[in-house]
């Protein structure tokens, strides 16, 4: 079956419990391990193509989508084993949910795989103003700050991290990262906030740290 196809029609239809029964379906069949790569993946990219040039894809077909997708990653985070010990110490990052946003779900999956790759993760929770990320990467000396994201609206108050980043001249060195479903439906949103990096879903944020962070130590070091 096109599961792509049928998957944005009942998101279309804001219909989230079919949305699930077909992801279940697909799952019995081929594992859920495989549905980010294979189907969340190129379903976002098709929604975020419909979200720039339709005028007919709607904030609540994007909620939707969204919560779909958190709902799935959630199933998927239950298969992987979290390692108590043996990963190599990565340092510090700091986390938590844009001012106003409190859809903690995806922060939570976050700070799962980046402690399972090693990172001493600082979790701040939901509603945090721009300042408190910044002056917790400081205090704890983080090279890398991810917000998360569940609306547009909250999204767009990530710029006021951006601007504290760089208003306490520490641009480049305090990298910003930011995830949550909007970013994949409206391309060009992670620049427009002023992100250093963004990834399809929460299984590849350690990836987008480890890259960010080397970034940092580059800036720093002037190589």
């Amino acid at each position: 079956m096109d599961i792509q196809a049928l998957l944005i029609e009942r998101i279309h239809r804001g219909d989230r419990s079919g949305a699930h029964a077909l992801l279940d379906a697909w799952a019995a069949e081929y594992g859920y391990e495989h549905i980010p790569a294979e189907v969340l993946d190129p379903m976002l990219i098709q929604l975020g193509n419909e979200w720039s040039t339709s005028e007919t894809f709607t904030l609540a077909q994007m909620y939707v989508a969204a919560k779909v997708t958190e709902d799935v990653l959630d199933k998927v985070s239950h298969l992987f084993k979290v390692p108590g010990e043996g990963k190599p110490p990565k340092g510090p990052v700091v986390i938590g949910n844009s001012e106003d946003d409190f859809h903690a779900l995806g922060r939570h999956l976050v700070g799962t795989f980046l402690r399972a790759e090693g990172w001493d993760v600082h979790d701040l929770g939901n509603d945090v103003p721009a300042g408190r990320f910044v002056d917790m990467a400081q205090e704890v000396g983080a090279r890398v700050i991810g917000v998360s994201a569940m609306m547009l609206t909250t999204a767009l108050h990530i710029k006021k991290v951006r601007e504290e980043i760089d208003r306490r001249g520490l641009t480049g060195l305090i990298q910003l990262a930011v995830g949550g479903s909007v970013f994949n439906v409206c391309p060009g949103l992670a620049e427009e906030v002023g992100a250093d990096g963004t990834v399809a879903n929460a299984l590849k944020a350690a990836e987008l740290f480890v890259r960010l962070g080397e970034q940092s130590v580059r800036k720093e070091t002037g190589a």
